[in-house]
Formats: C-alpha cells, structure tokens, sequence
C-alpha cells in the first residue's frame, strides 16, 4: 500500500521562509562589516547637537545647507550622530566652558575625515599629493563642512571654480590672453588636488593627459593628427609641455598655442 505526500500552499510559503530566513543568518554570521564611530573623547559623554548651538550659533545657523547636514539623523537613539560625530563627545568641552582639548578639531588632523573618506586617505598616501599628513595643511582649507558645498567654490559656482586653488596658486590663475580652455572646466580637470603617482598631481602622466581632450580620428600611417597637424615627430621629445613645445600650459600672454 503506497501513501502521497500532499503540499498544501500554505506549507509551500512557510518552507520558502525559513529557507530564505536560514540563508540571511548564514550571510550575516559570515559578513564582515566595517563600522564607521565617532572619534573618541576620553571621559565625555554625547550632549547632543542643541547643546552646541548655544556658543556656536554662527556655525549651526547655516548648517542646514551643508553637505554634511545630509548625514544628521534624528532621534533619541541618533543623538551622537551631529556635531559630534565629527568631533567627538561634547559633555566635557560643555562642562568646561569650551576648554581647549576637550573636543576633537578636524582641522588639525585629518583623521577624522578619514573615518568615512578612506579614499582619501590612500591618495594621500601616493608619491605627489598635498601636504596634508605632514601637517602643513588641512582638509578644511580646500573644504568647508559646516556651508554650502563641501567642495568650495564648487557645485554652481562656475565662475569661481578655480579660486580655492589660486589662493596659493596665484601665477596660474592668469588672467591670460590666451587662456587654456581646460581650466574654465577647473582645475581638476588635469589635476587630482588629493594626490597621484605622477609629478605636479597630474590625472595622467605625458601625453596620455592632453590627448583625453586633444585627440581626433586618424585616418593615415605613420601621421598621428592632433589639433590638425602631424605631431608624430613631436611626441617622442617628451610631455607636450616639457618638450619645447607648450610650456605656458595654464595660459599664455602672446601665444595662442600657448608655446611660452
């Protein structure tokens, strides 16, 4: 005598659950996670980001716009996640009337902004960047975090692109009578301000840089066309600004093919 087994539909749903329940706790017994905490303040504890607008006013009333204000959560279970999640526990600094070392300042040590930025912290590592672990600069000298854009001078602020890097870039930031184009898209467009393997920052190194703009079809053997004339005898001398050719690269006073 034979017996069959009969699944009913709400058998079928229930077995698909705890399979589908069993798989998401093996994934998360598995799963390693990094966790991004705030920096650490010995002996303080989170006040909260009210407490903070009582002596900093002029920072929190424009913070609304800021680009990290996208980060602030809401709630009793959220408190630590404001200004103190970039500058640690605050009941101490409170208590003491805004005693120096008591709160963490993101402008003298980039590790703070490291926390989330970890990209960051590996360009800055490479071989030609900004002197920011060595002291000599910090992030909030091209960033602004408490207004606005993080980026300054950035977003829509088209006509002031480049001012963050020709405050102490003075000589390139012209103005010329021949200016070089790409500089009107900033200079980021050839530079990476946080740091590269190639000399003076650069996104590329020799040619390889201008030909991502300065590139057009070839159509014959041996000619290698850029701007309309044959530059395969020019190519091998070097970078295009290094090789006698366009050495005025951020722009030029009496040569439109910025030569000198």
């Amino acid at each position: 005598m034979s017996s069959s087994r009969h699944w009913t539909k709400s058998t079928l749903i229930f077995a698909g659950a705890a399979a589908w329940g069993l798989l998401l706790v093996s994934c998360v017994m598995t799963t390693s996670r990094t966790l991004v905490a705030p920096p650490s303040v010995a002996g303080a504890t989170y006040v909260g980001s009210k407490k903070c607008e009582q002596c900093h006013d002029k920072v929190t009333s424009n913070f609304h716009d800021a680009t990290h204000a996208k980060l602030i959560a809401t709630g009793g279970n959220a408190q630590e996640i404001g200004c103190e999640s970039c500058h640690g526990a605050g009941s101490l600094h409170v208590k003491s009337g805004g005693g120096a070392g008591t709160i963490v300042n993101p402008k003298n040590s980039p590790e703070t902004c490291f926390q989330c930025h970890l990209d960051k912290r590996g360009e800055f590592s490479l071989p030609h960047t900004h002197p920011v672990l060595a002291g000599k600069m910090g992030c909030s000298d091209c960033h602004n975090p408490h207004t606005g854009d993080a980026v300054k001078e950035g977003g829509t602020n088209f006509t002031s692109l480049n001012e963050t890097c020709t405050k102490c870039h003075v000589q390139q930031g012209g103005p010329y009578v021949f200016e070089h184009e790409a500089s009107r898209e900033g200079c980021v467009a050839c530079h990476n301000p946080h740091g590269t393997t190639n000399a003076k920052m650069l996104k590329a190194r020799n040619q390889n840089l201008c030909l991502q703009c300065h590139f057009q079809e070839q159509k014959g053997a041996g000619v290698i066309l850029i701007g309309g004339r044959d530059h395969s005898g020019f190519i091998n001398r070097g970078t295009c600004w290094s090789a006698g050719c366009h050495e005025a690269v951020h722009g030029s006073h009496v040569s439109s093919s910025l030569r000198f």
